[in-house]
């Protein structure tokens, strides 16, 4: 589901701005402008956003096309070191759903923590998605 660049943590307004300039105004549009090394570059050059960041907020914006997963949830696990769809499709639930009630409990990133069973659901429906972003 795509959501508005301003619902995406991370992005700050004069990035956002930056990606509407380019015609970016959803996070489909931005996982689709950024799914590859040379489109980044590409994209880069446009924006002026290194293409690092703009690689960290497409994966962001993969992250919601995982079914039950928000925005502050995309964000909470990128702080536990889970960067990718990729990453998420490969981790325990029990000891995910645990680093997140951990970090959670320290920066207060979201409300209601999610459970076991629900990072399950998530690390399960990682797997069926078919991979949208190159990292060459």
């Amino acid at each position: 589901m795509s959501k508005s660049l301003k619902k995406l943590d991370g992005l700050d307004p004069d990035v956002i701005e930056c990606l509407r300039s380019a015609g970016i105004r959803t996070s489909g549009k931005l996982l689709e402008a950024a799914k590859s090394a040379k489109v980044r570059k590409t994209l880069s050059l446009k924006t002026g956003i290194e293409p690092r960041q703009l690689l960290r907020f497409a994966n962001l914006a993969d992250k919601l096309r995982v079914k039950g997963l928000g925005t502050g949830y995309a964000e909470l696990l990128c702080r536990v070191g889970v960067d990718t769809v990729r990453e998420l499709k490969y981790r325990n639930p029990a000891k995910l759903a645990a680093a997140i009630r951990k970090e959670n409990d320290k920066r207060k990133l979201v409300r209601l923590v999610p459970t076991e069973k629900a990072v399950g659901r998530w690390v399960e429906a990682a797997k069926k998605l078919p991979p949208k972003i190159s990292y060459r």
